[in-house]
């Protein structure tokens, strides 16, 4: 059963919209360049606090203030942190995703990329589930940081998660790791996305390691403190205007 809203392209609003509307009856299937074939299941999508991850229960008990929550899926951040009192603006280019999160009782939604979003200012700008992997490439991490400082009051903060896939290469008996040869960071991945038959146009996302989110924070003249680490060479860090 396809959903009355169906858009075409959206994979993962149109998975998001049946799952709320009552229609779920599959999860998404996603096809990276590391060869690895995943699931993304989309229940969990819509998880509640006490379900989520030590990292993402830890960014959202920082958030303050006037807060955007960028690529905010389900909108299960935006609703915890609107409950606790905080006014916050979820933010998503999919446009089922946005839907998604106004049938969910979220107030205030921008349907846009982020890098179009301007004329505002936040006190914490949001970005988990691996958030930054919006940039898609290392090389345009540098125009997405100085962008989110133009969205910055002043002592706001970033808040971001991430993880840095070196475990995934293989390594030597001195714990060096295999990279093959190529021009592009590690952390660049591409992805396809399935969902019902209908596959997305390969797209770039960014899994990123501490040690370079520093160096570009620095670049940026942002501030860059590690916050937490999970068990799975994951991390949550805090930016800060320097």
């Amino acid at each position: 059963m396809q959903s009355t809203n169906y858009k075409p392209m959206d994979i993962f609003g149109n998975a998001l919209l049946d799952y709320q509307k009552g229609e779920y009856i599959e999860d998404i299937m996603t096809f990276s360049s590391m060869d690895e074939e995943d699931i993304i299941p989309v229940p969990y999508l819509f998880r509640t606090y006490d379900e989520m991850p030590q990292i993402e229960k830890k960014a959202l008990q920082l958030c303050k203030g006037n807060v955007l929550d960028i690529g905010c899926g389900a909108g299960s951040h935006s609703l915890y942190l609107q409950n606790k009192g905080l006014s916050v603006t979820a933010l998503d280019s999919s446009i089922g995703a946005i839907e998604t999160c106004s049938l969910r009782g979220v107030r205030s939604t921008k349907n846009c990329s982020i890098l179009d979003f301007k004329n505002q200012k936040f006190d914490t700008l949001l970005l988990v589930m691996n958030g930054i992997g919006i940039v898609g490439k290392l090389e345009f991490l540098k125009v997405y940081l100085d962008h989110f400082k133009t969205l910055l009051n002043r002592n706001g903060q970033i808040l971001l998660d991430s993880s840095d896939i070196i475990y995934m290469f293989d390594s030597d008996e001195d714990r060096g790791y295999w990279i093959p040869d190529s021009k592009s960071y590690y952390g660049d991945v591409e992805f396809i996305m399935e969902y019902k038959r209908e596959k997305s146009y390969p797209f770039s996302w960014l899994y990123l390691d501490f040690n370079t989110l520093q160096n570009a924070a620095y670049d940026s003249e942002l501030r860059c403190e590690l916050v937490s680490e999970g068990n799975h060479y994951d991390y949550l860090a805090r930016l800060t205007i320097n």
